[in-house]
């Protein structure tokens, strides 16, 4: 349980901060970018969730709290070390990948196949899907670029390349069916 009774602890005020299994690391560190930017996308994941209604808005929040599920991961490094730790670490699973291919594969159905790029926009739900779309992919390659140096659970980097292919399906759909995506036509502005 998490017991939030202080918000400053005045313990980052050097530029570090504390990883989950309670090391010190600089804020910069590739890490905490990487966990920092899934947070980024949780939190424009709240604006697309301001148009969303019914299903759309209940996936979003189970995606929402995916992503604190991703956070918590990428914050523990040392994954060798999750027995020995004093309750366990929270880990993205497959599962967690599997439903999120189990979402696009039916959004996907209902789409007609694509025969032009699209441009982020449409319906003011889409264009936020595709901004959590781009900055997911942005914590995508923060997560892979981490992995080359550290530890990471492939599970966390699947599930991110998913989570964009996800948002942009459901941008499609967000655009009346695909109806109202807005197409790229190349040269157009020559």
């Amino acid at each position: 349980m998490v017991v939030l009774n202080r918000i400053y602890t005045k313990t980052g005020d050097h530029g570090e901060t504390a990883l989950g299994n309670g090391a010190r690391v600089a804020k910069h560190s590739m890490r905490v970018t990487a966990y920092g930017t899934v947070d980024e996308v949780n939190a424009t994941l709240g604006l697309a969730r301001l148009h969303a209604k019914g299903e759309t808005d209940e996936a979003l929040a189970r995606i929402q709290n995916d992503l604190f599920d991703l956070g918590a991961d990428l914050c523990r490094p040392d994954m060798a070390r999750d027995a020995e730790a004093e309750y366990t670490p929270l880990r993205v699973t497959a599962n967690q990948v599997t439903r999120l291919e189990s979402e696009i594969d039916t959004m996907n159905k209902t789409l007609e196949p694509l025969r032009s790029f699209i441009l982020p926009g449409g319906t003011p739900l889409a264009a936020y899907l595709h901004l959590c779309r781009t900055v997911s992919r942005r914590a995508e390659r923060l997560t892979v670029e981490l992995a080359t140096m550290e530890e990471v659970n492939p599970d966390a980097v699947k599930y991110l390349n998913r989570l964009s292919d996800w948002f942009f399906v459901a941008a499609r759909v967000s655009n009346d069916g695909g109806t109202s995506d807005v197409l790229w036509v190349p040269g157009a502005n020559r």
